[in-house]
């Protein structure tokens, strides 16, 4: 399962960032890195981008970014 695909109020932990570039370092940059916990505070009305919090902060992030982030665990 990938990190777009969570509904509101869902929280998981971040399982690995898939691809190569400059993308996917910057996203593990931003601390997405494996272990952490993610959750889905707000979806814009079209569905893009997406409102999560990490970390004790929000970070919007593009549905296309957030395809490349898998996790596990996901609950309420």
């Amino acid at each position: 399962m990938t990190l777009d695909e969570l509904d509101l109020g869902q929280r998981a932990q971040v399982r690995a960032v898939t691809g190569r570039g400059s993308m996917s370092v910057r996203l593990l940059e931003m601390g997405f890195v494996p272990g952490v916990e993610v959750a889905l505070v707000k979806r814009a009305p079209l569905g893009d981008p997406l409102e999560l919090r990490l970390r004790g902060y929000h970070v919007s992030l593009r549905r296309a970014e957030a395809r490349r982030v898998e996790i596990s665990g996901v609950g309420a």
